[in-house]
């Protein structure tokens, strides 16, 4: 008879915490995210206490993705047993926590429902959390294990902009009517949105309260104001029995039914197919990683268009960025085999390409898009050269692909917006010292934190590659364009070095403004190692890798100045102006890791300790998904040991440059066992 062969299985096992384990403040660190699609989110801690205020159950994107507002807040849950009752919420408030239901707490889990194991009197309540796909619900489910209790359940409305707080103020802003089977919560004095609440199971009790100062430790930490007043309606009652799982509904507007079984069931099967799509080679945090990616792939809405998948740039905070889709589109989309998706996000941002300018970002509150970047559309092109090397169909290069990138190149050629524009020596420049136009776009106030206008490496770097790329991509379809992207690649080649090539640091400068070169030791010179063409000697390259590996390298991406700086900023600080300052100014930037890696393995993947090394970099990851957002990588971290995460727990690029570096490092191993 056959031996029967284990195999292993796709699905990474979800992420579990032991909330017995571990202290208060530290399971206040670990955060979570379910995601539908469109923009609409729940998140909250694994504790279930808020300490942000972007945290909710209910997170709706009214005109998807954006026009988010934090709907359902959260859920205050009583288990009556006899005379005795337990409290299984958990909310911080000054100087106290109240209730403390992280008494009962056993563990969190991270699958395709936000999952809570609660214990008390010899029984064990499980409650899950999940969002209905691409719709404006959440359902929130509980089920009682060991015998029978009341359940009661209060819903907290919060019914504002999720940038904003609520504050309860002199005069009764919110009201409710009863519904079949629930309640009708509303801002009289606010947008015109309603949050339906509902359960099939438990009764609704009219019982309206306001709860005050409830406390968002983490905005408080971030220089914020982080008081708010909720407000509830009632509660939902049932008798619970053994086994029996009752259900509390939330949605915008319009009552959703939410079939929390058959819901929760498609997400498992959209994360099995996920972390498929990376082969079955692939080790557990790239599967989590392909997994993590569909929370950043949804749905933008057009006021006289079809909707069309757009990339969100990070949790909870961004929408979709030009120059964030197409840096994170070859991880998230391209290495997940999803390229259908991929080609809706090409349309999507070509679709409103303007003066040869790929949109920076679509208007968080009114239709339009925004033009204030100068590599968004360089790293569109980029992002089309690998689309194509994934097996991306000629016909849509041919269609969209290559007009775009043509009226990009030849308006940034001919000079466009912002002055930008290609100099006599045929290197591009561009802005001025009163603009931000590269991703390192901090500012204060009137103040430009990292001045980089004139001739930024990256955006040159970028610049050789596209028109090298055109020459190549354009021969057979268009030769008269093929020669003249390839003249024009030669006259770049030329002038990039004698441009940035600083042979005292032997690296490269950083930007290069009237002639004056920027020397600080900065991550963007990195670009002109980790393109498919460089105009630099392969010495000239080696040398940028030494001083990025010896100055930059930390075990979780690059940092954005060299530590012997005086402008270098150790962590990111704690108010507004202190984040702003050290955001380029020595932070740890994780998308780095990605063209870090693929540097790396260009110069050294065929050597025998290469492909070694590259696995050694990326080790940090494996434990970084269990902390900050669980199953997801952070936007940055703290420049000094121990690198603590900051900014979004979720951030597009950051998955998806290590997830790709992932795969490029699998490559390599292939060439190697070959």
């Amino acid at each position: 008879m056959a031996t029967k062969t284990s195999q292993k299985p796709t699905l990474p096992p979800p992420i579990v915490v032991d909330c017995r384990g571990s202290g208060l403040d530290e399971l206040l660190t670990k955060e979570w995210l379910v995601s539908n699609r469109i923009g609409a989110y729940a998140s909250s801690t694994v504790l279930g206490c808020n300490v942000r205020r972007y945290h909710g159950l209910l997170v709706a994107a009214t005109t998807p993705p954006v026009g988010r507002i934090v709907t359902l807040s959260t859920v205050i849950e009583q288990v009556i047993v006899g005379e005795h009752t337990f409290d299984l919420a958990t909310n911080e408030f000054p100087d106290t926590f109240s209730p403390r239901g992280m008494a009962h707490l056993v563990e969190f889990r991270n699958e395709a429902a936000a999952t809570f194991v609660y214990e008390f009197a010899g029984m064990q309540l499980v409650k899950r959390v999940i969002l209905a796909d691409r719709k404006n619900a959440a359902a929130v489910q509980y089920t009682l294990r060991g015998g029978s209790a009341r359940i009661v359940l209060r819903p907290m409305a919060a019914m504002r902009d999720f940038h904003h707080l609520r504050q309860a103020g002199p005069q009764p802003q919110m009201t409710f009517e009863q519904a079949a089977g629930g309640v009708i919560v509303q801002d009289r004095q606010g947008p015109n949105h309603t949050l339906c609440l509902s359960s099939k199971e438990a009764v609704f009790r009219p019982d309206p309260q306001w709860w005050y100062h409830l406390r968002y430790r983490i905005d408080l930490a971030r220089g914020q104001d982080g008081s708010e007043d909720l407000y509830s309606p009632g509660s939902f009652e049932l008798e619970l029995r053994d086994g029996q799982p009752v259900q509390l509904n939330a949605s915008l507007d319009e009552p959703v039914a939410c079939g929390f079984d058959t819901t929760s069931r498609g997400r498992a099967e959209r994360m099995e197919q996920l972390a498929a799509s990376v082969g079955d080679k692939a080790d557990e945090t790239a599967r989590r990683l392909a997994v993590a990616s569909d929370a950043f792939v949804v749905q933008r809405s057009f006021p006289s268009a079809a909707s069309a998948a757009t990339i969100v740039a990070g949790y909870h905070w961004f929408a979709d960025w030009g120059r964030d889709a197409f840096i994170a589109l070859p991880g998230l989309l391209l290495s997940t085999r999803r390229l259908e998706l991929a080609e809706q996000v090409f349309s999507t941002f070509a679709g409103s390409l303007a003066d040869g300018m790929i949109p920076n970002r679509f208007d968080d509150y009114a239709p339009g898009a925004h033009y204030n970047s100068i590599d968004a559309s360089l790293w569109f092109i980029l992002a089309a050269e690998r689309y194509l090397t994934a097996g991306g169909r000629a016909e849509f290069w041919r269609d969209v692909l290559m007009p775009a990138a043509d009226a990009i190149l030849t308006a940034y050629r001919n000079g466009t917006r912002f002055d930008i524009h290609a100099d006599a020596d045929g290197l591009l420049t561009g802005g001025s010292h009163q603009t931000q136009l590269t991703w390192m776009d901090a500012k204060l106030g009137e103040e430009v934190i990292t001045p980089r206008h004139g001739k930024a490496v990256e955006i040159n770097a970028l610049w050789y590659f596209a028109h090298r790329m055109m020459a190549e991509r354009c021969r057979g379809l268009n030769g008269a364009a093929a020669d003249r992207y390839a003249h024009h690649a030669e006259l770049i080649g030329q002038a990039f070095a004698p441009a940035f090539w600083n042979d005292g640091a032997g690296c490269l400068y950083d930007c290069v403004h009237d002639g004056s070169p920027d020397a600080s030791i900065r991550p963007n010179q990195l670009f002109a190692v980790s393109l498919p063409h460089t105009p630099l000697s392969e010495a000239q390259q080696r040398g940028v890798m030494n001083v990025l590996t010896d100055k930059l390298l930390t075990p979780l991406g690059l940092r954005t100045l060299a530590p012997d700086d005086s402008r270098y900023r150790r962590g990111y600080g704690s108010s507004w102006e202190s984040r702003d300052r050290a955001y380029h100014q020595g932070t740890v930037w994780a998308w780095l890791i990605g063209p870090y890696i693929e540097a790396h393995l260009r110069l050294d993947g065929d050597k025998p300790y290469g492909v070694a090394r590259a696995k050694d970099l990326l080790a940090a990851f494996d434990g970084h998904l269990a902390q900050g957002g669980l199953g997801q990588v952070s936007e940055i971290f703290d420049g000094d040991a121990p690198h603590a995460p900051r900014g979004c727990i979720a951030q597009a690029w950051s998955v998806a440059e290590v997830l790709r570096a992932k795969q490029l490092i699998a490559e390599y191993d292939r060439r190697q066992d070959k």
